[in-house]
């Protein structure tokens, strides 16, 4: 099973658990920090995290600023990506592309996702991972849609 899945059903079994997995993680990289996000699903090609809707992340007109959903997006990807790839292959972001459709104006669940297939693909030199990303305001609505483009390529 990989570490990031691993981890996860470990913390999520105690009291808190998901807080405690969220902060370790996003100690990983500091920019997931600002952010402080809330994991609440992470399985194979599917992850989802909470964004709470605080001063540190508004923008001038006090809604969830753009830069801290492209956050949310990625570490949303990340966790996905950790819990799915098989254990011979490595990945890298490679690009992401994302549409602002509403305003961020609550809490904000960022979800991954990508099919199985994706992950067992031809390897070759390497290839495309397209994953859909999203962000949802707790009424439902889309705020920010689009894909994160990973690389897949063999571990040396």
């Amino acid at each position: 099973m990989p570490a990031v899945l691993d981890l996860w059903k470990k913390t999520t079994a105690l009291p808190l658990g998901d807080r405690v997995f969220s902060f370790a993680f996003s100690q990983k990289a500091p920019y997931f920090a600002s952010i402080r996000p809330r994991f609440t699903v992470i399985e194979p090609n599917r992850a989802e995290l909470v964004i709470t809707k605080r001063r540190g992340v508004h923008n001038h007109i006090k809604t969830v600023h753009a830069i801290a959903l492209c956050n949310g997006l990625e570490a949303a990807m990340g966790a996905l990506a950790e819990s799915t790839i098989p254990r011979d292959r490595r990945w890298i972001p490679k690009g992401m592309e994302v549409a602002y459709t509403a305003k961020a104006d609550s809490d904000i669940t960022c979800i991954a996702e990508t099919d199985p297939e994706q992950w067992t693909a031809e390897l070759g030199e390497g290839y495309d991972l397209p994953v859909r990303v999203r962000g949802v305001r707790t009424d439902g609505t889309v705020v920010v849609e689009g894909e994160i483009r990973l690389w897949i390529s063999a571990k040396r």
